[in-house]
């Protein structure tokens, strides 16, 4: 490894996107297939929110992207429950799932494990809903994180992905009500680059970021919306901010670092191909393998050459 490939410092960032998750770890899996690598050992840094931020909390414990897969194709029917058009109707007014299928699944797969068992750097966005501001969760890779070390991973996982309308707050962690990291960060990607910069002093130029969206469906823009009130605007709103806000945070990253230090992965499909809590396997999987086949040079290109340093938790 050169001198110049040492001081890189590479951040592997994860959208939310409820059961499409299965598409990110899919591409992560078909990689390591591809290129004989791990691929945590070329990352110095994951940021993940809500879904991206279980791919890395696995990732981070030591899970292979391929364990993430058969994670999400196991437990996926069992968290988002299909139930004949009811949990459609109660939507509008009560939360569609129940957290507790999702509360057994993480606790079984990551037991007992803390932050500070986690071997690679990670931060998860969450939100704190009653004190209104962001929250995240950070393993101990700076000498003033002295908390969140100690929780542990399943309590981590339940507050990114507590999605709104989807799942109840989580509210087991110093009775904070907090709620899926996505309503500021569904792209984690300048999360990521911040802490580098600000916590880690990593020089911006010394920075390169794959960052993985879930799909990006294509969406007709109605031309009633120009004038619309809140009725008009009540399908649309939460959509157009969320890309919206995934845009704005690609274009920002490229401005900070050059567009040859950015790769961003997140293919146009169309409208209702996927959803958040309907898992269609063979599509996702099949997604997954042709926009693999395109990553997978240019991955190991921009990213393979470099290793991420040994990373030690500093309290445990």
């Amino acid at each position: 490894m050169s001198e110049s490939d040492a001081e890189k410092f590479q951040i592997l960032s994860l959208d939310g996107g409820g059961i499409k998750g299965l598409f990110s770890a899919s591409v992560l899996a078909k990689l390591e297939d591809d290129l004989g690598v791990s691929i945590v050992d070329h990352f110095d840094l994951i940021v993940g929110t809500s879904t991206g931020g279980l791919i890395a909390l696995g990732l981070g414990m030591g899970m292979r992207p391929r364990e993430l897969v058969r994670f999400y194709v196991e437990s996926g029917p069992k968290i988002f429950q299909r139930s004949f058009g009811l949990r459609s109707f109660t939507h509008w007014v009560y939360r569609k799932f129940p957290q507790a299928p999702l509360r057994d699944a993480l606790q079984e797969c990551f037991q007992d494990k803390r932050l500070a068992d986690c071997t690679t750097r990670l931060v998860i966005p969450s939100y704190n809903l009653g004190d209104d501001d962001v929250y995240l969760f950070k393993t101990p890779h700076h000498e003033r994180l002295k908390r969140d070390y100690k929780v542990p991973l399943w309590k981590v996982g339940l507050a990114t992905t507590a999605a709104p309308t989807y799942f109840s707050s989580f509210q087991e962690l110093d009775s904070l009500r907090l709620i899926d990291g996505g309503v500021w960060a569904n792209n984690p990607t300048l999360v990521g680059i911040v802490e580098a910069v600000s916590l880690l002093r990593v020089p911006f130029q010394n920075i390169s970021v794959l960052s993985m969206g879930t799909s990006d469906p294509v969406r007709y823009r109605r031309r009633s919306l120009d004038w619309s009130g809140r009725l008009g605007w009540a399908k649309s709103a939460v959509d157009i901010v969320m890309r919206g806000q995934s845009l704005g945070i690609h274009k920002q990253a490229v401005h900070l670092l050059g567009d040859d230090k950015v790769i961003r992965i997140d293919p146009r499909v169309p409208e209702g191909l996927f959803a958040l809590d309907r898992l269609t396997t063979e599509e996702l999987l099949s997604k997954a393998a042709h926009e693999s086949r395109i990553l997978s040079p240019m991955f190991e290109q921009m990213f393979l050459s470099h290793k991420a340093s040994r990373y030690e938790p500093l309290y445990k």
